[in-house]
């Protein structure tokens, strides 16, 4: 049910995207993304229900994007775990990610499954808003977006 991306199923890759974010550009403050390009892996059954996008920089894997079109299910977990493996076969030291100050249950995820709090990157979702202005002042449960929090796990 795990397939890294290819060039077979990018197109499904960014009509994911587009459908689930109405774009699959990201920007945060490692740098600005087109997520549907971005090395990968799918998690199908006949279609897309989840898929998580990466970068590799130094001794790290960065995890872009993480998307889940059906909760408790395990494919978050699933997809994290196939990252974590791919990190070990490129003998990587460490996987990060950026969230979002609103996003508690990404931030409940991510703890749970072993990754720490590193810094908060004050301000960085307004520098961001600077590029992409279709990034929202509010967030999850009502909460203003103003900036990143940056995790990660030792390997």
């Amino acid at each position: 049910m795990i397939h890294a991306i290819t060039i077979n199923n990018r197109t499904e890759v960014r009509t994911f995207f587009m459908n689930q974010w109405g774009a699959s550009q990201m920007v945060v403050s490692s740098g600005t993304y087109d997520c549907a390009s971005l090395d990968g892996f799918v998690w199908m059954n006949g279609s897309i229900h989840g898929l998580v996008t990466y970068v590799i920089r130094h001794d790290a894997l960065e995890i872009i994007s993480l998307d889940s079109l059906q909760e408790n299910k395990g494919i978050g977990s699933s997809l994290l775990e196939e990252v974590e493996r791919e990190a070990k076969r490129h003998r990587l030291k460490r996987l990060t990610l950026i969230t979002t100050n609103d996003n508690v249950h990404a931030l409940a995820f991510y703890q749970k499954r072993g990754f720490r709090l590193e810094r908060i990157v004050t301000d960085a979702v307004n520098v961001a808003r600077l590029e992409k202005p279709s990034i929202p002042l509010i967030g999850n449960n009502g909460i203003p977006l103003h900036d990143e929090i940056v995790l990660s796990k030792q390997l």
